[in-house]
């Protein structure tokens, strides 16, 4: 993944973290932050005015991340993720609750459990989702395991808000999995 940190933004984001904030403020639990957080968001997605032309950019090796924003007090990150046809992360779980909308084309979701046993640790799939634009979905740990693809043939854009700062940590993730998958 390769990140940048657009200097501009737009007027529809700079209202779209207003509303985030507001909702991160009340200091609620982190799914029903998640939950919150992923009405205010739905709204904007796919609205040609949230993103500027270099924030739409993709990389040809991997996916881009470009960060949108990063609250002061590290509670909140809005970054944009550009995947070109075929790109896909690693399977991961993250850092902190988290919403993800769907701004353009479509991103096909593989989600994931530790399998219990006393044997050598593994992972089971236990859903494939494809989400299209206007798609969110939002989960706090435990239990965020999943990988994310471009499974179609143009390019997709997703807005992430994760509960945590990004600009900092560079990432969103906390862990990649490298087991066997069932």
């Amino acid at each position: 993944m390769t990140t940048t940190t657009p200097a501009r933004t737009t007027t529809r984001m700079a209202a779209l973290v207003s509303e985030i904030r507001t909702v991160v403020e009340r200091g609620l639990a982190p799914d029903l932050t998640a939950y919150l957080v992923g009405e205010r968001l739905a709204p904007h997605l796919g609205a040609p005015d949230l993103l500027t032309e270099a924030q739409r950019e993709g990389d040809p090796e991997r996916y881009r991340q470009h960060i949108l924003h990063a609250e002061s007090d590290g509670s909140f990150s809005v970054v944009a993720l550009v995947w070109l046809p075929g790109q896909e992360t690693c399977i991961h779980d993250h850092v902190s609750w988290c919403v993800a909308g769907v701004h353009l084309g479509e991103e096909s979701e593989r989600r994931f459990r530790l399998a219990p046993g006393t044997g050598p640790a593994r992972l089971v799939a236990t859903e494939d989702v494809v989400n299209a634009q206007g798609d969110v979905c939002g989960f706090a740990p435990p239990g965020d395991i999943h990988k994310v693809r471009n499974s179609c043939t143009t390019k997709a854009i997703s807005v992430h808000v994760y509960g945590a700062d990004v600009s900092r940590l560079g990432t969103s993730i906390r862990r990649v999995y490298t087991l066997p998958v069932d």
